[in-house]
């Protein structure tokens, strides 16, 4: 590697955490927190058999970029000094290894992600937002309580599959994408996805858009491109809001 590649694998590597600190603040901000609960990964574009994840036990709305811990795939610690949740390393390695194109994961307590988990369910075509995730969302129809188990965060992925999300049931949302934009985008638009759809059913039986129009819809809205584009202002607006997560 010449000092030009590697320059620039620092670079990338600075903005992920960066980013991958500012998302934790940007869950807070929404309410994507829940106790210890949640996490969310970026892999390390030099050492690509880790990935950098939140310390256990500690409130998304403090996490700072010198805060975030590295990880390999065994479990190690490779760089940081706090504990890492046992649940988010059993999840996202899983993840990470199965799925090579998922630069990072996502995943939280989300309260209306976790209602409509309950409903082992998939989401509806009843809106626009909502077709991002038409004919392109999994569901993990089982739960047997916390995940320690390396073999259930296998059988997650394997729900997962090539999808860009998944309904954990009984659990929550887990979102991924080819940059940590789209992982953090898919999951707040999941979340407000099942917001709308919970409340459309509580009022009614919501009318669904065509498959035709659906699958238009998916594609106009569901690109890697268009979340990049929507995760930008709520870039802006963290940054702006709280720039000491960058320290």
């Amino acid at each position: 590697m010449n000092v030009t590649e590697n320059k620039s694998l620092e670079q990338e590597r600075k903005s992920r955490k960066e980013k991958l600190a500012g998302s934790f603040r940007l869950f807070s901000l929404f309410g994507f927190d829940e106790g210890n609960a949640g996490h969310i990964t970026v892999k390390d574009p030099i050492r690509e058999d880790c990935f950098w994840v939140n310390p256990y036990n500690m409130h998304f709305s403090q996490i700072k970029v010198s805060d975030l811990v590295l990880v390999n795939h065994e479990g190690e610690v490779v760089e940081g000094n706090r504990e890492v949740n046992k649940a988010g390393f059993t999840i996202h390695s899983r993840i990470h290894k199965a799925r090579p194109d998922a630069v990072a994961a996502a995943h939280a307590h989300s309260v209306y992600g976790k209602a409509w988990s309950t409903l082992g369910r998939y989401l509806d075509p009843i809106n626009q937002e909502a077709c991002a995730f038409y004919e392109d969302h999994g569901l993990y129809d089982n739960y047997t309580g916390v995940v320690h188990q390396l073999d259930e965060g296998e059988r997650i992925a394997k729900a997962l599959g090539n999808y860009k999300a998944c309904i954990l049931q009984n659990h929550g949302l887990l979102t991924v994408g080819g940059s940590i934009e789209e992982a953090i985008w898919w999951f707040v638009n999941m979340e407000r996805s099942c917001q709308v759809q919970l409340i459309a059913e509580g009022a009614g039986n919501p009318r669904l858009i065509s498959e035709e129009d659906a699958k238009h819809t998916a594609a106009q809205v569901g690109s890697p491109e268009e979340a990049k584009r929507c995760f930008a202002p709520l870039w802006e607006r963290i940054v702006n809001a709280q720039p000491d997560f960058l320290k």
